[in-house]
């Protein structure tokens, strides 16, 4: 059964309050889900409800349809959950977690066991009904980090203070040993560009035996350093980081083969480092054979590599390019068991997916994720003509693609055997639904106490301009048609993200500010995924002006079907990729945008990451017109509109010196405007009074400087 708490609060409480409070209410419900081999079991993490933070390990017996807790961390004693590591805070970063208690956990390959932490101690639990309760908890030597099992679960590997360990059975209890350990560099870890930009968090895998780890070597030294001071803590030291700017020096990663027992000696898996750099995806073949994917500087070469496990011999399954970058597709590159290697390529203006160098899907699909093969037919993630949407796919061998998700909405899925859990997202509902599916038929809902919002947003979808842009408007729920209204642009408008989904969760927040008065605007525009790669390549070299144009054309053709949308009075606001959109807005199109809120904007390409902007602007040294084009820094004398730039002090992603850059600027040109410090938060504001008036003082600026 599926049911939604109400929250007990006090009668006033706010909108922005109670989204803090809920976590834009997705506490209480199911997360992080995974399936058994064998369909038995479907593992997740919830919390007890929908203001609690904590989250605890259940397990669904799908046979008897009956969920029970296995791990809770309140139960446990000794774990101080607040006392993080640099390390696990880091991750918890690049992942953008906000939970607590148990935030991740790995299971052995049958799932009959998980391991996970809790204040840096490192627990293990058994999965099956008739297990014992308690978790074990397992002698570390040091705070844990990404721990994870073997496939047979007789030891877990785990990291600590940058050093590879294995805790393993010696009798009736478990001893730790130090696999692998080097000063001067991290063993096991994902480099910062491999966790913030190639979703890539890992740095060590299993083999499928159990007797050796494939892991990441990672040398930061000839990374530069960078401090992250607390302005408001003037005796505390700063926090020392090692930040690949664009142009600048990228981590040594290398990675070896390390036999967990006996004499045989570390393999060193050795390919062109210097024309390769960047290590992208890395695992084993069920065949028990590492198959990892290299990556050149310019993201327009890539290898996908397997190695012979006894000797470290490389074998070159592909040399795969793009144009005018390289995409890789989540879920490949991967093995099927007759040897055809999977890929994503971008062929005829389509995402598809290439099995053993035969396009395998239609033009008419974009697919998004390959999740495997399943009675002959590939599963893929993707949508056809509806980048609002996502479904799941069965592709048989002709290449005809069959949809398996039904309605209007955002759908994924996880499986194991006869049991399919479909992950559900629509317009019409908040926050996600679990719904197992066995042999076929619905058979159990996972439950949830998450709250019910006090409203729903209600956006209207559509697709304008000649480059069909998808886009949305929300109106108050009180609007009377023909009322004029002013604009509340509310993009993010950057790679790899889209905002314009068919997912009720999406438009809470929106809604709320059309309740206040605004007709809000979402516009998907090109450099966004979800359409086509000819729309996501139209940045090249220009992240400003395309991605501009496409928020100004967007809102122009929209107020042709929406009369009631008043251009004179039209606000921006944004964050992150969003909050440099927003700069740019007020900045170079004053005469479309009368107002501007930058949240932890990018104003200078140049201090961010290599892999993002070398990705989309090339190398500095290589094409400086690029980031001059790209940057704020020397519009800053043209600002004729009100702007509030707001900016996590600790963010270690965008920086505030992209900020602090901006307002100096602004100021010697003499131009005022707004800088709102957060002192303590980084790139994801989760503090609750924080988050809360955060948008109240948004909403205050607004009306000020558009005379509401």
């Amino acid at each position: 059964m599926v049911s939604s708490s109400t929250v007990e609060t006090d009668p006033g409480t706010s909108f922005p309050r109670l989204a803090a409070r809920t976590r834009t209410f997705t506490l209480g419900a199911p997360r992080t889900v995974a399936v058994s081999a064998d369909g038995e079991r479907v593992v997740f993490l919830r919390s007890s409800g929908p203001t609690d933070p904590v989250h605890a390990l259940w397990v669904l017996d799908v046979g008897s349809s009956t969920e029970r807790i296995v791990a809770d961390p309140r139960v446990l004693r000794d774990t101080d959950e607040e006392n993080l590591s640099p390390e696990e805070k880091a991750l918890r970063e690049r992942r953008r977690e906000a939970g607590g208690g148990i935030v991740s956990y790995a299971t052995d390959e049958d799932t009959r066991i998980a391991v996970f932490t809790l204040g840096g101690k490192l627990f293990r639990i058994g999965l099956l009904p008739g297990d014992d309760p308690t978790p074990i908890e397992l002698p570390v030597a040091g705070p844990v980090l990404d721990p994870r099992p073997s496939p047979t679960g007789e030891r877990v590997a785990y990291v600590t203070g940058g050093a590879l360990h294995l805790v393993e059975r010696i009798g009736e209890g478990w001893a730790d040993r130090t696999l692998v350990a080097e000063d001067g560099v991290t063993w096991g870890v994902a480099e910062f560009a491999a966790a913030e930009e190639m979703n890539r968090f890992r740095g060590y895998w299993w083999s499928p035996d159990s007797e050796r780890l494939l892991a990441a070597r990672v040398d930061e030294s000839p990374v530069r350093v960078w401090y992250i001071a607390d302005p408001a803590q003037p005796g505390q030291e700063p926090n020392t980081i090692r930040y690949p700017a664009a142009g600048s020096p990228n981590a040594l990663v290398s990675l070896h083969i390390l036999p967990v027992s006996g004499e045989a000696p570390r393999l060193d898996l050795a390919w062109d480092a210097d024309a390769y750099p960047y290590l992208v995806t890395a695992g084993w073949d069920d065949s028990g054979c590492p198959l990892f994917t290299v990556m050149d500087r310019r993201q327009t070469k890539a290898l996908v590599l397997g190695a012979d496990p006894d000797t470290g011999e490389l074998t070159t399954h592909t040399e795969a390019t793009g144009s005018p970058w390289l995409e890789v597709l989540p879920g490949t590159p991967a093995l099927l068991g007759d040897g055809r290697l999977v890929l994503g390529s971008d062929e005829g203006d389509a995402r598809r997916l290439v099995v053993g160098g035969v396009v395998a899907t239609p033009t008419s699909l974009y697919v998004r994720r390959f999740l495997g093969q399943e009675n002959d037919e590939l599963v893929v993630e993707g949508t056809e003509d509806a980048p609002e949407q996502n479904h799941v796919y069965r592709v048989g061998a002709d290449g005809t693609a069959r949809r398996v998700t039904e309605g209007v909405g955002w759908f994924s899925g996880v499986s194991g055997g006869e049991t399919r859990v479909e992950i559900r997202r629509t317009l019409g509902t908040t926050g996600v639904t679990y719904v197992v599916h066995r042999g076929g038929q619905p058979a159990h809902t996972l439950e949830s106490s998450a709250a019910a919002p006090p409203f729903l947003g209600a956006p209207t979808l559509s697709r304008v301009t000649d480059r069909r842009l998808p886009a949305a408007v929300l109106y108050p729920r009180d609007h009377v048609p023909g009322t004029r209204l002013p604009v509340l642009m509310d993009p993010y408008g950057g790679p790899h993200h889209q905002e314009v989904m068919a997912a009720g969760t999406m438009w809470l927040e929106p809604q709320w500010w059309a309740d206040q008065g605004f007709a809000v605007v979402v516009i998907d525009g090109r450099g966004t995924p979800g359409v086509a790669p000819s729309f996501e390549h139209a940045i090249r070299l220009d992240l400003a002006g395309p991605v501009l144009d496409d928020q100004a054309d967007g809102l122009l053709a929209l107020a042709k079907e929406h009369p009631d949308l008043d251009l004179g009075r039209v606000g921006i606001r944004g964050w992150s990729f969003g909050g440099y959109l927003a700069a740019l807005a007020v900045l170079r199109r004053p005469d479309v945008f009368h107002a501007g809120i930058a949240g932890a904007p990018v104003t200078d390409w140049a201090l961010y990451d290599t892999f993002y902007t070398e990705r989309y602007l090339g190398l500095p040294d290589e094409q400086p017109d690029a980031y001059r084009r790209s940057s704020l820094i020397e519009d800053a004398g043209k600002l004729a509109r009100p702007l509030m730039i707001v900016h996590g002090l600790a963010d270690d992603n965008v920086v505030a010196a992209h900020t602090l850059q901006l307002s100096s600027a602004l100021l010697a040109a003499g131009r005022p405007h707004e800088v709102l410090p957060l002192t303590g938060i980084t790139h994801m504001a989760t503090n609750e009074t924080v988050k809360e008036n955060l948008l109240l003082l948004q909403l205050d600026f607004l009306r000020r400087s558009l005379a509401l």
